[in-house]
């Protein structure tokens, strides 16, 4: 009895100390994580944020008349870039979610056991691991072969960027759509429901939040890509606000051709552009949040 005694609590402290260092580890891992997240956050606010304002927002690369001294100045301005870059996602956004949704629903409601789910399933996990670059000259070459070699348009980015996008919205909507209960599907089919109307009614209003926050990520992970864009776009010093006429500049391109300029208001104006891309992508993951909490809300989930 006392040597089990004795036992007990060795053995408790052994555990204390076992739980001590694994929180420790945790939190040195944490912290090792975080350390580099901030400081490109604050190198990027502290070299940029100088370069932001009203002109920077509002005006392309076109040089215009000074009011005061009626000499032309050469523009400085990304507003070009943040429209290209907004509609070129837009665009894609457009193309992937649906096609992404549907995949989705066939993976989950119909396609069980069938050869033809496991064979998407099988071409989605292989367009997760295609190369960036690969999604423009995929999107270069099919509009070429149909409207001649040179042709560059914002569509075109959007169509590269929605093969980026497709195996994201349709592996977050399978997961999502597989964690709904299937008793919830039983008790719709118990009452009559047909297999569509169920699908429309209850699954995906059940798995929206995972599927929206699933969306938004996707986006965010597009949203940065140069690659692509540099070759199917192009780049431009106007504004063109037309998907299909011409060639659009979108804020990764403008950044790297800023940087190429190799001159001091280059480089702020490059680290100008980054700090909005880097404000776009926490707009869309806080988006997904909020999005996500009011969705989960309404189900009770």
């Amino acid at each position: 009895m006392s040597a089990t005694a004795a036992f007990t609590p060795q053995r408790g402290r052994s555990r204390a100390a076992k739980d001590r260092t694994a929180t420790i580890v945790v939190w040195a891992a944490f912290v090792v994580a975080l350390v580099p997240l901030v400081w490109l956050l604050a190198t990027t606010i502290a070299s940029g944020a100088s370069s932001i304002d009203l002109d920077f927002l509002t005006h392309d690369m076109t040089s215009r008349l000074d009011p005061v001294t009626f000499k032309q100045l050469p523009g400085t301005g990304a507003a070009h870039a943040l429209i290209g870059t907004l509609l070129v996602t837009l665009g894609a956004t457009v193309i992937s979610v649906p096609i992404g949704l549907l995949t989705a629903i066939y993976l989950v409601e119909y396609g069980r056991g069938r050869w033809v789910a496991r064979t998407i399933t099988l071409l989605v996990d292989v367009m997760t691991g295609i190369p960036s670059i690969v999604a423009g000259l995929f999107a270069l070459a099919l509009f070429s072969y149909f409207f001649g070699l040179g042709t560059r348009m914002g569509i075109m980015g959007s169509v590269a960027l929605s093969l980026l996008m497709i195996p994201t919205v349709v592996r977050s909507a399978e997961e999502m759509m597989r964690l709904v209960s299937a008793d919830l599907r039983e008790a719709a089919y118990a009452l009559g429901v047909p297999k569509w109307r169920t699908i429309l009614r209850v699954v995906i209003p059940t798995a929206l939040p995972g599927i929206v926050t699933g969306i938004m990520l996707a986006i965010a992970r597009v949203v940065g890509e140069t690659a692509p864009l540099l070759v199917a776009v192009g780049a431009v010093d106007v504004t063109n606000k037309n998907l299909f006429d011409g060639r659009m500049m979108t804020l990764p391109v403008y950044i790297m051709s800023q940087y190429r300029t190799s001159t001091p208001s280059g480089y702020a104006h490059a680290w100008a552009g980054a700090l909005l891309l880097i404000a776009i992508v926490m707009a869309l993951n806080l988006v997904a949040r909020l999005v996500g909490r009011r969705f989960a809300s309404r189900t009770g989930k």
